[in-house]
């Protein structure tokens, strides 16, 4: 087959999506349970026009260097701070996420975090499990109201807007946001939200929600100095990226209860979690599974792939972010 035709799928896909591009590719599959190493990636990555990857595989100048026949790179991820895009783009090869079709599984597993962090549902899972569930008290595991407080966003893009949503309709809340840019004044009257500077933001919410892109302007955005900020009362859950949340400062804040509980789906070393975290009865940790509904998986892998295959058959890709480089 054309070596034009070559693609590599760097991770574990869904069956029938894998047939899906073995219809138009001399497929290299990778189909072990652990990521490639960089090393092996570059190897694989040697004569193929594209590659399927999902987030944990890294995109850098020196692998698009030794790699010269790549044209395409999709990931099976709206995240792509593991990709350089500048070095792609330079070198043009189109970069494509899956954006939208995991919007509200998201939002879903965010607004379960909340939930499960303000009214300490893994304290007491623990307790109950271990046999120390013997007898009640009036303050017994008693937790944070998510009725009728205040629901802060931090990130008000798709998914902040979806978890918006969750909180004033389903549970009367207020819902306050800081954003890069604002919202347009028909969606803040639309989700009843109020724009805040991030200060003013950390200072009134009950529970707050990160769900902003990760980039180096972001990198530790919730550290000391803003954990500072926060209600002792207060609830704080990252469903974005790790790197937003200085991880030491937090366990510092849950240990000595200057914020009340923290629930985590992302992590700055992910797959490795903080161990200060781990000892932490009041943090909420699930191993990253914003996304985790099988329909939603299939939706993101099948973008993923009709991605790549509209970028190595002259067709517009669904979802470029470098759509400037087009036609390839």
């Amino acid at each position: 087959m054309d070596a034009l035709k070559k693609i590599l799928v760097a991770r574990l896909a869904p069956p029938e999506v894998l047939e899906k591009l073995k219809a138009h590719f001399d497929v290299d599959y990778h189909d072990g349970e652990l990521p490639l190493t960089a090393e092996a990636l570059r190897g694989r990555l040697q004569g193929k026009a594209g590659a399927y990857i999902t987030g944990t595989e890294r995109i850098t100048p020196e692998l698009l260097d030794a790699c010269p026949a790549l044209r395409a790179i999709c990931t099976m991820s709206v995240g792509y701070n593991h990709i350089d895009l500048a070095a792609c783009t330079a070198r043009r090869v189109l970069v494509t996420n899956t954006p939208d079709v995991l919007t509200e599984t998201t939002a879903d597993l965010g607004f379960a975090l909340l939930m499960a962090t303000a009214r300490r549902m893994g304290e007491g899972e623990r307790l109950l499990r271990d046999g120390g569930w013997k007898s009640w008290r009036w303050d017994f595991l008693a937790g944070a109201e998510v009725h009728g407080t205040t629901l802060g966003i931090l990130g008000m893009g798709r998914i902040g807007q979806a978890i918006a949503r969750r909180g004033r309709f389903g549970f009367g809340m207020q819902v306050a946001y800081h954003n890069r840019s604002r919202l347009p004044a028909e969606a803040e009257g639309e989700l009843g939200a109020r724009y805040l500077s991030k200060e003013a933001l950390l200072r009134e919410a009950d529970h707050l929600v990160l769900v902003l892109p990760y980039s180096a302007e972001s990198h530790h955005c919730i550290a000391a100095a803003e954990l500072a900020l926060m209600k002792p009362t207060a609830t704080l859950v990252n469903i974005a990226r790790g790197g937003i949340v200085d991880e030491h400062a937090l366990a510092a804040a849950l240990r000595e209860r200057r914020i009340a509980a923290a629930g985590l789906d992302v992590f700055e070393g992910e797959p490795q979690v903080n161990p200060e975290l781990l000892a932490l009865p009041n943090a909420v940790l699930t191993p990253h599974i914003g996304s985790a509904t099988m329909p939603t998986r299939i939706a993101m892998a099948t973008l993923a792939a009709d991605n790549l295959i509209a970028a190595l058959t002259g067709a517009p890709p669904p979802t470029p972010l470098n759509p400037e480089i087009l036609p390839l």
